[in-house]
């Protein structure tokens, strides 16, 4: 039986790597929908932090492959040192999205903190889409679509080496799932570096239990596990408040059982919740089901049986 973590609520309110605006009102919705006093309610020790600041978004074209990217380092060099405090005070940091560009400055600091602290890192990052980008491949310059490079290595250096040397992971240690829209040149590039996808054709053919038992095995006590969910991993018939929407995300039942299967594992130490956008809501429907996935995500079941 794991204790109940401690929880420290990070906003990032900011679309600085977005295409579209909106997500800056990402951290204000998911408070409106109740996540810190239902976490509360479930026995956690809650802090609301606040929000980070950072530069506003100058609405500008890309400049050399990347749109602002002086103003996406700023605000991950916030996420980052918020996150890495509240590590070091053995909380659970929730970052808040804002983009999902901000995931470099969350991961970066728990790259650090396990690095010191000798423990294993694991990320699932439950995407529509694998946010594998670079400058060169790019179609949009949006750094959203970029974290996961980023971490990885390939990116600007302001970026990878945020949290230290680069890169921040290895290829080996993201689990990617739900994912159904990936460009061109970024498919070459994920099939290149060895990305470990768990597309929805798979989910499909072998069900989201088999799916989470791969992607979760090998968890030990000495893990971290950091989840990144960004809300376009669920489909936009029950989740239309996002500004990248997929068609054939999984379904209710099918994220609920992957945040009830992380909860089973006792691993998590790290969540981003992302890409929440109220202003193409309707009366934060979409915020309010992220509020009841990350209540089954901290143990929350539906679950009959002993």
């Amino acid at each position: 039986m794991h204790s109940k973590p401690a929880i420290s609520l990070i906003g990032a309110p900011t679309d600085i790597g977005a295409a579209d605006r909106g997500a800056s009102m990402g951290p204000e919705a998911l408070r409106v929908a109740g996540l810190g006093s239902a976490l509360a309610a479930r026995g956690h020790d809650v802090i609301d932090r606040g929000n980070v600041t950072g530069p506003i978004n100058p609405w500008q074209p890309p400049s050399d492959g990347y749109r602002h990217l002086a103003q996406v380092v700023a605000w991950n060099q916030a996420v980052m040192e918020a996150v890495s405090k509240e590590l070091a005070a053995k909380r659970l940091p929730i970052m808040l999205g804002g983009d999902h560009c901000l995931a470099i400055g969350s991961i970066s600091a728990v790259a650090r903190h396990c690095r010191s602290q000798g423990k294993r890192l694991t990320v699932l990052w439950l995407d529509a889409h694998a946010d594998f980008n670079t400058a060169s491949i790019t179609p949009s310059g949006n750094i959203h679509g970029m974290p996961v490079a980023c971490l990885c290595g390939f990116g600007p250096n302001a970026l990878t080496e945020l949290g230290g040397d680069a890169p921040q992971l290895e290829p080996g240690q993201i689990r990617q799932i739900g994912i159904r829209s990936v460009d061109l040149d970024e498919k070459r590039l994920v099939h290149d570096v060895g990305l470990d996808i768990y597309d929805m054709r798979y989910i499909d053919e072998v069900g989201m239990r088999r799916v989470m038992e791969e992607a979760l095995r090998g968890l030990g006590d000495n893990s971290h596990l950091h989840v990144s969910f960004d809300v376009d991993f669920l489909d936009p018939s029950i989740a239309p408040g996002v500004g990248t929407t997929v068609p054939g995300g999984p379904t209710y039942r099918e994220a609920q059982l992957c945040m009830e299967m992380i909860a089973d594992c006792g691993r998590l130490g790290s969540l981003d919740i992302v890409e929440l956008n109220p202003a193409l809501d309707t009366r934060n429907r979409t915020a309010i089901l992220a509020v009841d996935l990350v209540e089954s995500l901290f143990g929350k079941s539906t679950l009959m049986r002993d």
